[in-house]
């Protein structure tokens, strides 16, 4: 109310409107039209960034976790500070504008806790050819994924379509009977035993690239991500007993996108890039416990 009085869109009779006017009834209020907020923009921001791939088209960042892509655009000027967008302008100067002002050279994103390898683009038709590339489901990306539990198979795929969750609109969810299609493709690389339970140490490739796929799908057959409590994982692990001094947690889920896979969109070249777990989730990873007795 008080922006539709600063911009003069509201009428009070009797008495002229102003924010500390207290109604003692019988007024007439009259609203004259909505809040006209000036259009968002990002700005370079000097954060520090891990680039593993730059040419004159197109770079290449490992995300680190905590990090979001890019601003959400009903966030307000707050909330499109400290993004990576920010990170990149300041480091590049210009990007594609093929996704607006408020997502310059993002072609595609990865969550905010989730790190790890994501191309972007800095010009406008090399975010053309990759956004292509992406709509064909030619780009192969791989994750690292680690799950509670040990999963029931050696590898295996899940397709259930992904939808928007009604009841908790900040989660996805494959209970819906509409949902858009998403294929996700598992392999068990280690299982793990330990004082903190049974985990599966999992290679992940996508084939679709919804919001929030790999946790919502692995979530969906029982073994959500380590650290993802939005899709049930326990925000820390108790050891046996349950004693402070034997408990482990993450401040970000165990999440990595380890590959990238693309063919360059004007050099026509492939590229082909892996990235290893970041230091935080190697060590989570080494004071988990030792192999299961089955390795794959």
């Amino acid at each position: 109310m008080r922006q539709l009085i600063e911009q003069d869109k509201v009428h009070i009779h009797p008495g002229n409107a102003k924010a500390s006017l207290r109604l003692h009834g019988g007024e007439r209020v009259t609203i004259t039209g909505q809040v006209e907020l000036p259009p968002l923009r990002a700005f370079p921001e000097n954060i520090p960034l891990d680039v593993v791939y730059e040419d004159e088209h197109l770079a290449v960042i490992n995300k680190a976790a905590g990090m979001s892509v890019h601003a959400g655009s009903g966030k307000g000027e707050a909330g499109s500070k400290g993004t990576l967008v920010n990170a990149l302008l300041h480091r590049f100067g210009s990007l594609s504008q093929g996704s607006g002002e408020l997502r310059p050279g993002i072609v595609h994103r990865l969550d905010k806790n989730t790190s790890g390898l994501l191309v972007v683009a800095k010009t406008d038709a090399a975010h053309r050819k990759l956004a292509q590339q992406f709509l064909r489901r030619e780009v192969k990306k791989t994750y690292l994924a680690l799950v509670h539990g040990w999963m029931p198979e050696s590898q295996g795929t899940i397709n259930s379509p992904i939808s928007r969750d009604l009841l908790r609109r900040e989660r996805m969810t494959t209970r819906r009977v509409q949902g858009r299609t998403a294929v996700t493709h598992w392999k068990i690389l280690k299982k793990l035993e330990g004082p903190f339970g049974k985990f599966s140490l999992l290679e992940v490739k996508i084939e679709t690239g919804r919001t929030h796929q790999i946790r919502v799908h692995l979530a969906s057959v029982g073994h959500p991500v380590v650290g993802d409590v939005l899709y049930g994982a326990p925000a820390v692990l108790r050891g046996y007993g349950g004693t402070p001094e034997k408990a482990a947690s993450l401040d970000r889920h165990f999440l990595h996108a380890s590959g990238l896979q693309f063919e360059h969109p004007i050099k026509h070249k492939p590229v082909e890039l892996e990235q290893p777990l970041p230091e935080e989730l190697d060590k989570f990873l080494g004071n988990l416990g030792h192999e299961g007795s089955q390795r794959t």
